[in-house]
C-alpha cells in the first residue's frame, strides 16, 4: 500500500491488482463482457476542450450497466474498497456525485481505436483491466501528472513540455488507480487485438465543493453517437 500510494504522488497512476481477490474480478470480467456484447455503441468523437483529441471506441453507459448487472453497482459503492482507495490516495475517496461518471465500460476493438489525450472531471479512476492487447499492439496506458484542464484553452502540447510522460503496460485482472483532474492521460492506439476495461470514477472532497460542467462527457456517453469531423 505504501509504494501504491507513493507511485500515485510520482506518476498520478498506480497499480491496484492486489486489492481485489481474484473471484471478484472473475465476477466483475464476467458481466463486463456480457454487457460489451449486449449493449455497446460505437463511438467516433473528438472534443474541443481536450484539443481535439479522439474518442473512437465501443462503450456501455452507466445506466445500461445497472439495468443488466448486479456485481458492478455492488463493488463500486463497496465501503471496503472505499476505505482502501482512500488509503492509497491519501484523502478521502467518495462516490462521484455525478451518476453518469460512476462508471461505464470502453472497448477499443478496431485498428486505430483510441482513448486520446484528456484530463477526467473528476479525481479518481479505478480502472479494471478486463482484455488487453500485447503491448507491442498498443493499449497502453501514457500519462502527464501534475497538469491542469482548462476546458476553454486545453494546450495539451504545453502539457507536455512542462512535465514528464510516463507510460505503463497491463495485463487483464490488473487493475490501477489514477489521479485523473491533474493527470493528462490517454491509452494509446491499438493495433491490434482488444482492449476491455471498466472505469469507475470516484471524487474527491474537494470535487464536492467546486461547480463542474459535463458536457464533454454528456456528448462521449449521449445515447446516439455522432462521427467525429
Amino acid at each position: 500500500m505504501a509504494e501504491a500510494r507513493e507511485h500515485l504522488s510520482r506518476f498520478g497512476l498506480a497499480k491496484l491488482s492486489f486489492i481485489v481477490p481474484e473471484e471478484v474480478k472473475a465476477a466483475v470480467a464476467a458481466e463486463v463482457l456480457e454487457l460489451v456484447g449486449a449493449a455497446g455503441v460505437r463511438r467516433d468523437l473528438r472534443f474541443a476542450s481536450t484539443g481535439n483529441t479522439l474518442r473512437r471506441m465501443r462503450n456501455v453507459r452507466r445506466d445500461e450497466v445497472v439495468r443488466r448487472s448486479t456485481v458492478i453497482p455492488a463493488i463500486y459503492h463497496s465501503e471496503a474498497l472505499l476505505e482502501l482507495l482512500t488509503e492509497v490516495a491519501g484523502e478521502a475517496v467518495l462516490p462521484c456525485p455525478y451518476e453518469p461518471e460512476q462508471y461505464v465500460i470502453t472497448r477499443l476493438e478496431e485498428s486505430g481505436d483510441t482513448h486520446g489525450w484528456h484530463w477526467d472531471d473528476y479525481a479518481f479512476a479505478l480502472v479494471w483491466i478486463i482484455e488487453c492487447p500485447a503491448v507491442e499492439h498498443g493499449g497502453f496506458v501514457q500519462c502527464v501528472p501534475g497538469t491542469t484542464w482548462n476546458k476553454n484553452d486545453p494546450q495539451i502540447h504545453r502539457a507536455f513540455l512542462d512535465g514528464p510522460t510516463y507510460s505503463a503496460s497491463f495485463v487483464p485482472g490488473d487493475l490501477y488507480l489514477m489521479r485523473t483532474d491533474t493527470t493528462l492521460h490517454r491509452v494509446y492506439p491499438i493495433t491490434a487485438g482488444i482492449r476491455t476495461i471498466i472505469n469507475m470514477g470516484y471524487a474527491a472532497t474537494t470535487d464536492l465543493e467546486r461547480h463542474i460542467s459535463h458536457e464533454t462527457m454528456d456528448a462521449l456517453w449521449a445515447e446516439s453517437a455522432p462521427a467525429a469531423p
